[in-house]
């Protein structure tokens, strides 16, 4: 008679998976719609209310974004309106964003803000990391199972590399599939540092609306990467994506 219990765990551990996300998910989506309701009644100041208040959480979408650097342009603030355009970057690397981020910083050119294909694929899989983790665990379940029936079943010995394939997939996903930290510039002028300190040589002093990868912190301090090379800006001159 075949064991149907494997197939019921199985089952069960995805449902409590899948339950426990919806609930949080239909809170957010719930709020989320009635702030779109609102912007397109031209409700800005309420909707964009909502709008900070789940960007504060952590949770924002593409269109999101653009409707919060929409809502900031209106109202002048060009600042928060770049930050938006710039978070939407990592996101979704468009080169009429950058157009726009020119328009807003009145900068004719913008440094950081270039994105390979290889930087592309990866932020695809960061996008995508909690699906990948799921898809791996439930393999990785679905493994060990059936090293636990095969050696229950049969004398010869189990087959344990695709179980170990996975473990080390899983903890590559965890601890790697992270993305970049980026920040804006947003302070004018700011200095481009060779060290962190005051005396450091000056690299070069810029305008608001360049990006920058940040690399580490060291007091008031960023270490970031500034046309390939290793550089330092104080942090209240960077706001972090």
């Amino acid at each position: 008679m075949q064991n149907r219990k494997p197939n019921f765990i199985i089952k069960l551990s995805f449902t409590i998976f899948l339950l426990s996300q919806s609930f949080v998910a239909q809170a957010d989506t719930d709020q989320l719609v009635m702030a779109d309701s609102l912007f397109d009644l031209r409700s800005y100041k309420e909707a964009m209310s909502i709008y900070q208040e789940n960007y504060a959480n952590g949770i924002y979408s593409p269109a999101m974004l653009l409707k919060m650097a929409f809502i900031a342009d209106g109202t002048n603030d060009r600042e928060n309106a770049a930050l938006y355009l710039g978070k939407y970057y990592d996101l979704n690397p468009d080169p009429q964003i950058i157009t726009k981020i020119k328009a807003l910083t009145a900068q004719p050119v913008l440094e950081g803000y270039e994105v390979s294909d290889g930087a592309r694929f990866f932020l695809f899989l960061t996008e995508n990391r909690e699906l990948i983790v799921l898809i791996l665990t439930g393999l990785l379940l679905v493994s060990l199972i059936l090293v636990l029936v095969n050696t229950l079943k049969s004398k010869k010995s189990p087959v344990y590399w695709p179980s170990f394939f996975l473990i080390v997939c899983l903890f590559l996903a965890n601890n790697f599939l992270e993305q970049s930290n980026f920040g804006l510039i947003t302070n004018s002028p700011t200095l481009i540092l060779s060290d962190p300190s005051g005396a450091g040589e000056l690299i070069q002093r810029v305008e608001p609306g360049h990006r920058v990868k940040i690399k580490g912190s060291r007091d008031i301090w960023y270490e970031v990467e500034w046309k390939n090379s290793k550089a330092f800006i104080k942090k209240s001159n960077v706001t972090r994506l």
